[in-house]
């Protein structure tokens, strides 16, 4: 979370918010959901310019991350922007933020749909293992 509050300062009051309501508890999928809602708000709003940084870090934690850390940027940030973007409240096309992915994350991306179609069976179930 530090890097990315670091690459979306737009986000330190709602995440002070978010963290005095969790108290103590770190519960990483729930603060990326939260992270994932107020992307999609700034997105609604067309405030999109920390997206690049913002996206340029997911990379990097797609690529220098751990197992843990690579999941948690797919299924915790990726989807839940996925997942948050297609509620009916939101509006939002989540292929609306394809424009912003880099590569790596891109790929991802892709295996997240691959996954909610039904073409392979889990996430990752394509990716060459290198």
């Amino acid at each position: 979370m530090p890097l990315l509050l670091e690459a979306c300062p737009s986000f330190t009051e709602k995440w002070a918010e978010h963290r005095a309501y969790w108290e103590d508890e770190h519960l990483l999928y729930i603060d990326l959901g939260e992270f994932a809602h107020h992307l999609i708000e700034l997105y609604k709003n067309s405030e999109t310019a920390e997206f690049s940084t913002v996206f340029e870090v997911t990379e990097k934690l797609h690529l220098e991350g751990d197992d843990y850390v690579r999941e948690a940027a797919t299924i915790g940030l990726l989807e839940g922007i996925q997942n948050i973007a297609s509620n009916a409240d939101y509006g939002v096309n989540p292929d609306e933020f394809i424009q912003y992915l880099k590569p790596e994350s891109a790929k991802w991306w892709q295996q997240l749909n691959g996954f909610w179609e039904g073409t392979i069976p889990y996430v990752g179930a394509s990716m060459k293992k290198g």
